[in-house]
Protein backbone atom coordinates (compact mmCIF):
# COMPACT_ATOMS: atom_id res chain seq x y z
CA UNK A 1 0.00 0.00 0.00
CA UNK A 2 1.36 3.39 -1.04
CA UNK A 3 -0.03 6.24 1.07
CA UNK A 4 -0.72 9.35 -0.99
CA UNK A 5 -0.13 12.60 0.90
CA UNK A 6 -1.71 15.77 -0.43
CA UNK A 7 0.17 19.06 -0.20
CA UNK A 8 0.29 22.55 -1.59
CA UNK A 9 3.26 23.18 -3.86
CA UNK A 10 4.85 26.05 -1.92
CA UNK A 11 8.35 25.54 -0.53
CA UNK A 12 7.09 25.58 3.07
CA UNK A 13 4.18 23.23 2.39
CA UNK A 14 6.39 20.77 0.51
CA UNK A 15 9.02 20.83 3.25
CA UNK A 16 6.65 20.21 6.15
CA UNK A 17 4.69 17.62 4.18
CA UNK A 18 7.85 15.73 3.21
CA UNK A 19 8.95 15.71 6.86
CA UNK A 20 5.56 14.32 7.86
CA UNK A 21 5.63 11.77 5.04
CA UNK A 22 9.05 10.53 6.15
CA UNK A 23 7.80 10.12 9.73
CA UNK A 24 4.67 8.25 8.62
CA UNK A 25 6.71 5.95 6.38
CA UNK A 26 9.19 5.24 9.17
CA UNK A 27 6.49 4.43 11.70
CA UNK A 28 4.10 2.58 9.40
CA UNK A 29 6.61 0.80 7.18
CA UNK A 30 4.73 1.69 3.98
CA UNK A 31 5.81 3.68 0.90
CA UNK A 32 4.51 7.25 0.49
CA UNK A 33 4.13 9.66 -2.37
CA UNK A 34 3.34 13.38 -2.42
CA UNK A 35 0.39 14.62 -4.45
CA UNK A 36 0.53 18.31 -5.36
CA UNK A 37 -2.82 20.09 -5.01
CA UNK A 38 -3.32 23.65 -6.24
CA UNK A 39 -5.55 25.61 -3.86
CA UNK A 40 -7.64 28.72 -4.34
CA UNK A 41 -5.25 30.65 -2.11
CA UNK A 42 -2.40 29.85 -4.50
CA UNK A 43 -4.31 31.24 -7.48
CA UNK A 44 -6.23 34.28 -6.24
CA UNK A 45 -4.62 37.66 -5.71
CA UNK A 46 -5.41 40.23 -3.03
CA UNK A 47 -5.40 40.06 0.76
CA UNK A 48 -6.24 36.86 2.59
CA UNK A 49 -8.98 38.56 4.59
CA UNK A 50 -10.72 39.63 1.35
CA UNK A 51 -10.54 36.07 0.02
CA UNK A 52 -12.13 34.65 3.15
CA UNK A 53 -9.09 34.02 5.30
CA UNK A 54 -6.50 31.29 5.25
CA UNK A 55 -9.19 28.62 4.85
CA UNK A 56 -8.76 29.16 1.09
CA UNK A 57 -5.58 27.06 1.37
CA UNK A 58 -7.51 24.11 2.83
CA UNK A 59 -10.61 23.57 0.68
CA UNK A 60 -8.89 21.98 -2.33
CA UNK A 61 -6.90 19.59 -0.15
CA UNK A 62 -10.06 18.51 1.63
CA UNK A 63 -11.82 18.03 -1.69
CA UNK A 64 -8.92 15.83 -2.85
CA UNK A 65 -9.30 13.69 0.28
CA UNK A 66 -13.04 13.28 -0.16
CA UNK A 67 -12.62 12.33 -3.83
CA UNK A 68 -9.88 9.78 -3.10
CA UNK A 69 -7.12 11.72 -4.87
CA UNK A 70 -5.00 11.42 -1.73
CA UNK A 71 -5.19 9.55 1.57
CA UNK A 72 -3.75 12.14 3.95
CA UNK A 73 -3.44 15.94 3.81
CA UNK A 74 -0.97 18.04 5.76
CA UNK A 75 -1.94 21.60 6.71
CA UNK A 76 -0.47 24.35 8.83
CA UNK A 77 -2.98 24.02 11.66
CA UNK A 78 -3.55 27.77 11.89
CA UNK A 79 -5.00 27.58 8.35
CA UNK A 80 -7.65 25.04 9.34
CA UNK A 81 -11.20 26.44 9.76
CA UNK A 82 -12.68 25.68 13.19
CA UNK A 83 -15.88 24.13 11.87
CA UNK A 84 -16.15 20.36 11.28
CA UNK A 85 -15.52 18.91 7.81
CA UNK A 86 -18.06 16.17 7.06
CA UNK A 87 -16.32 12.86 6.36
CA UNK A 88 -12.89 14.06 7.50
CA UNK A 89 -11.03 13.90 10.81
CA UNK A 90 -8.05 15.65 12.35
CA UNK A 91 -6.09 12.41 12.67
CA UNK A 92 -2.90 13.76 14.24
CA UNK A 93 -1.32 16.90 15.64
CA UNK A 94 2.44 16.29 15.83
CA UNK A 95 4.49 17.97 18.54
CA UNK A 96 4.31 21.73 18.18
CA UNK A 97 7.38 23.84 17.43
CA UNK A 98 8.04 27.51 18.27
CA UNK A 99 4.73 29.41 18.37
CA UNK A 100 6.23 32.89 18.21
CA UNK A 101 6.17 35.46 15.44
CA UNK A 102 9.46 36.98 14.39
CA UNK A 103 10.62 40.30 12.99
CA UNK A 104 12.87 40.08 9.96
CA UNK A 105 14.26 43.59 9.50
CA UNK A 106 16.99 45.30 7.51
CA UNK A 107 20.31 45.74 9.27
CA UNK A 108 19.20 43.39 12.08
CA UNK A 109 16.95 46.06 13.61
CA UNK A 110 14.63 45.13 16.48
CA UNK A 111 11.03 46.33 16.79
CA UNK A 112 11.94 49.07 19.27
CA UNK A 113 14.76 50.27 16.99
CA UNK A 114 12.74 50.72 13.80
CA UNK A 115 12.53 54.44 13.00
CA UNK A 116 9.18 56.18 13.05
CA UNK A 117 7.41 55.65 9.73
CA UNK A 118 9.31 52.46 8.95
CA UNK A 119 7.41 50.10 6.63
CA UNK A 120 6.58 46.65 7.99
CA UNK A 121 4.85 44.04 5.84
CA UNK A 122 2.42 41.33 6.96
CA UNK A 123 -0.57 39.56 5.45
CA UNK A 124 -2.13 38.96 8.86
CA UNK A 125 -4.69 41.35 10.44
CA UNK A 126 -3.75 39.80 13.81
CA UNK A 127 -0.09 40.72 13.41
CA UNK A 128 -0.92 44.13 11.95
CA UNK A 129 -3.23 45.03 14.84
CA UNK A 130 -0.75 43.97 17.53
CA UNK A 131 2.07 45.81 15.75
CA UNK A 132 -0.03 48.98 15.63
CA UNK A 133 -0.84 48.59 19.33
CA UNK A 134 2.84 48.64 20.35
CA UNK A 135 4.20 50.86 17.53
CA UNK A 136 1.41 53.09 16.18
CA UNK A 137 4.04 55.17 14.37
CA UNK A 138 4.95 52.38 11.95
CA UNK A 139 3.61 52.05 8.39
CA UNK A 140 2.01 48.57 8.36
CA UNK A 141 1.49 47.25 4.84
CA UNK A 142 -0.59 44.31 3.66
CA UNK A 143 1.53 41.86 1.64
CA UNK A 144 1.13 38.44 -0.02
CA UNK A 145 3.51 35.78 -1.22
CA UNK A 146 5.46 32.80 0.05
CA UNK A 147 8.19 33.09 2.69
CA UNK A 148 11.02 33.66 0.21
CA UNK A 149 9.02 36.32 -1.62
CA UNK A 150 8.30 38.19 1.63
CA UNK A 151 11.91 38.04 2.78
CA UNK A 152 12.94 39.39 -0.63
CA UNK A 153 11.06 42.60 0.12
CA UNK A 154 13.53 43.46 2.90
CA UNK A 155 16.99 44.66 1.79
CA UNK A 156 19.64 42.06 2.51
CA UNK A 157 17.26 39.18 3.30
CA UNK A 158 16.64 37.66 -0.12
CA UNK A 159 19.31 34.98 0.44
CA UNK A 160 19.02 32.25 -2.20
CA UNK A 161 15.39 33.13 -2.74
CA UNK A 162 13.70 31.76 -5.84
CA UNK A 163 10.37 33.31 -4.91
CA UNK A 164 8.52 35.50 -7.37
CA UNK A 165 8.58 39.26 -6.95
CA UNK A 166 5.19 40.67 -5.93
CA UNK A 167 3.97 43.49 -8.18
CA UNK A 168 7.54 44.26 -9.18
CA UNK A 169 8.49 45.06 -5.60
CA UNK A 170 11.78 43.94 -4.05
CA UNK A 171 13.72 45.43 -1.17
CA UNK A 172 10.96 48.01 -0.63
CA UNK A 173 10.17 47.31 3.05
CA UNK A 174 12.10 47.88 6.28
CA UNK A 175 10.84 44.63 7.82
CA UNK A 176 8.34 41.79 7.60
CA UNK A 177 6.74 39.70 10.34
CA UNK A 178 6.57 35.94 9.86
CA UNK A 179 6.07 32.78 11.92
CA UNK A 180 9.20 31.33 13.50
CA UNK A 181 7.91 27.82 12.73
CA UNK A 182 7.84 28.36 8.98
CA UNK A 183 11.33 29.85 8.88
CA UNK A 184 12.61 26.98 11.00
CA UNK A 185 11.11 24.37 8.67
CA UNK A 186 12.74 25.86 5.54
CA UNK A 187 16.05 26.69 7.22
CA UNK A 188 15.77 30.50 7.13
CA UNK A 189 16.11 31.44 10.81
CA UNK A 190 19.17 33.42 9.71
CA UNK A 191 16.74 36.13 8.57
CA UNK A 192 15.33 36.70 12.09
CA UNK A 193 16.31 39.96 13.77
CA UNK A 194 14.01 39.51 16.79
CA UNK A 195 11.71 36.88 18.28
CA UNK A 196 8.50 38.62 19.35
CA UNK A 197 7.57 37.24 22.76
CA UNK A 198 3.94 36.41 23.47
CA UNK A 199 3.53 39.40 25.81
CA UNK A 200 4.12 41.58 22.73
CA UNK A 201 2.41 39.47 20.07
CA UNK A 202 0.20 36.46 20.74
CA UNK A 203 0.29 33.95 17.88
CA UNK A 204 -2.58 32.70 15.77
CA UNK A 205 -4.55 29.77 17.12
CA UNK A 206 -2.66 26.65 16.09
CA UNK A 207 0.50 28.47 15.04
CA UNK A 208 3.58 26.26 15.09
CA UNK A 209 1.50 23.09 14.81
CA UNK A 210 0.66 20.85 11.88
CA UNK A 211 -2.71 19.25 11.18
CA UNK A 212 -2.74 15.82 9.56
CA UNK A 213 -6.20 15.21 8.15
CA UNK A 214 -7.68 12.08 6.59
CA UNK A 215 -11.02 10.49 5.83
CA UNK A 216 -12.84 9.60 9.04
CA UNK A 217 -12.97 5.93 8.04
CA UNK A 218 -9.15 5.85 7.94
CA UNK A 219 -8.54 7.85 11.14
CA UNK A 220 -7.33 6.30 14.39
CA UNK A 221 -10.26 4.96 16.41
CA UNK A 222 -10.73 7.08 19.52
CA UNK A 223 -11.58 5.60 22.89
CA UNK A 224 -15.31 4.91 23.18
CA UNK A 225 -15.93 5.46 19.46
CA UNK A 226 -16.96 3.01 16.77
CA UNK A 227 -15.72 5.30 13.98
CA UNK A 228 -12.27 5.10 12.49
CA UNK A 229 -9.81 2.34 11.81
CA UNK A 230 -7.24 0.21 13.55
CA UNK A 231 -5.31 -0.36 10.32
CA UNK A 232 -1.64 0.32 9.58
CA UNK A 233 -2.20 3.93 8.44
CA UNK A 234 -4.39 4.70 11.47
CA UNK A 235 -1.76 3.29 13.82
CA UNK A 236 0.97 5.34 12.15
CA UNK A 237 -1.13 8.51 12.42
CA UNK A 238 -1.84 7.81 16.10
CA UNK A 239 1.90 7.46 16.73
CA UNK A 240 2.51 10.98 15.35
CA UNK A 241 -0.14 12.59 17.58
CA UNK A 242 1.15 14.65 20.53
CA UNK A 243 -1.44 14.89 23.30
CA UNK A 244 -0.19 18.16 24.81
CA UNK A 245 -0.26 19.81 21.38
CA UNK A 246 -3.77 18.48 20.73
CA UNK A 247 -5.04 19.86 24.05
CA UNK A 248 -3.47 23.27 23.44
CA UNK A 249 -4.79 23.73 19.91
CA UNK A 250 -8.21 22.38 20.93
CA UNK A 251 -8.48 25.18 23.52
CA UNK A 252 -7.28 27.82 21.06
CA UNK A 253 -9.64 26.70 18.31
CA UNK A 254 -12.60 26.46 20.71
CA UNK A 255 -11.98 30.09 21.64
CA UNK A 256 -11.93 31.11 17.96
CA UNK A 257 -15.08 29.15 17.26
CA UNK A 258 -16.98 30.78 20.13
CA UNK A 259 -15.84 34.21 19.00
CA UNK A 260 -16.86 33.24 15.46
CA UNK A 261 -13.69 35.03 14.57
CA UNK A 262 -12.18 32.92 11.81
CA UNK A 263 -8.48 32.44 11.17
CA UNK A 264 -8.01 35.88 9.54
CA UNK A 265 -9.47 37.89 12.45
CA UNK A 266 -7.29 40.10 14.72
CA UNK A 267 -7.32 37.45 17.47
CA UNK A 268 -4.27 35.90 19.11
CA UNK A 269 -4.42 32.79 21.29
CA UNK A 270 -1.82 30.61 22.98
CA UNK A 271 -2.40 27.58 25.17
CA UNK A 272 0.17 25.34 26.79
CA UNK A 273 0.31 22.61 29.39
CA UNK A 274 2.44 23.05 32.48
CA UNK A 275 2.31 20.27 35.05
CA UNK A 276 -1.28 19.37 35.82
CA UNK A 277 -2.73 22.57 34.30
CA UNK A 278 -3.62 23.80 30.82
CA UNK A 279 -3.22 27.57 30.41
CA UNK A 280 -4.82 29.74 27.72
CA UNK A 281 -4.18 33.41 26.99
CA UNK A 282 -5.93 35.38 24.26
CA UNK A 283 -6.18 38.88 22.85
CA UNK A 284 -8.74 40.54 20.59
CA UNK A 285 -7.62 43.73 18.85
CA UNK A 286 -9.17 46.54 16.91
CA UNK A 287 -7.71 46.38 13.41
CA UNK A 288 -6.14 49.82 13.84
CA UNK A 289 -4.52 48.78 17.12
CA UNK A 290 -6.25 51.47 19.18
CA UNK A 291 -8.02 49.02 21.50
CA UNK A 292 -7.26 45.54 22.80
CA UNK A 293 -8.91 43.11 25.20
CA UNK A 294 -6.61 40.51 26.70
CA UNK A 295 -7.18 37.87 29.38
CA UNK A 296 -6.23 34.34 30.45
CA UNK A 297 -7.65 31.29 32.18
CA UNK A 298 -6.50 27.82 33.22
CA UNK A 299 -8.01 24.40 33.83
CA UNK A 300 -6.97 21.11 35.36
CA UNK A 301 -9.28 19.27 32.96
CA UNK A 302 -6.64 17.71 30.72
CA UNK A 303 -9.05 16.21 28.20
CA UNK A 304 -10.33 17.47 24.85
CA UNK A 305 -13.62 18.31 26.54
CA UNK A 306 -11.79 20.23 29.27
CA UNK A 307 -9.70 22.08 26.69
CA UNK A 308 -12.79 22.95 24.67
CA UNK A 309 -14.56 24.33 27.74
CA UNK A 310 -11.47 26.40 28.60
CA UNK A 311 -11.55 28.02 25.17
CA UNK A 312 -15.27 28.74 25.36
CA UNK A 313 -15.03 30.16 28.88
CA UNK A 314 -12.18 32.52 27.99
CA UNK A 315 -14.06 33.63 24.88
CA UNK A 316 -17.04 34.50 27.07
CA UNK A 317 -14.77 36.60 29.30
CA UNK A 318 -13.43 38.49 26.28
CA UNK A 319 -16.93 39.03 24.89
CA UNK A 320 -18.14 40.34 28.26
CA UNK A 321 -15.29 42.86 28.14
CA UNK A 322 -16.36 44.19 24.72
CA UNK A 323 -14.28 42.09 22.33
CA UNK A 324 -17.07 41.83 19.76
CA UNK A 325 -17.37 45.59 19.56
CA UNK A 326 -13.70 46.46 19.09
CA UNK A 327 -12.98 43.74 16.51
CA UNK A 328 -16.39 43.64 14.80
CA UNK A 329 -16.82 39.97 15.61
CA UNK A 330 -20.06 38.23 14.74
CA UNK A 331 -20.45 36.32 18.03
CA UNK A 332 -23.74 36.91 19.78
Amino acid sequence: MTVRIGTRASKLALTQTQQTADQLAAVGGFPVELVHIRTEGDVLKGSLSQMGGTGVFVAALRDALLHDKCDVAVHSLKDLPTGPALGLSLAATPKRVDVRDVLCARDGLKLADLPSGASVGTGSPRRAAQLRAVRPDLDIRDIRGNVDTRLGRVPGLAGNSNGAVVDGKSGDLDAVVLAAAGLHRIGRLDAVSEYLETDVMLPAAGQGALAIECRTADAPRRAGSTEGSQGVLAQALAALDDQDTRLAVTAERALLARLEAGCAAPVGAYAYRKGSMLYLEAVVCAVDGTATVRDKKATDGLTEVGATLLGIELAEVLLARGAADIADLTAS
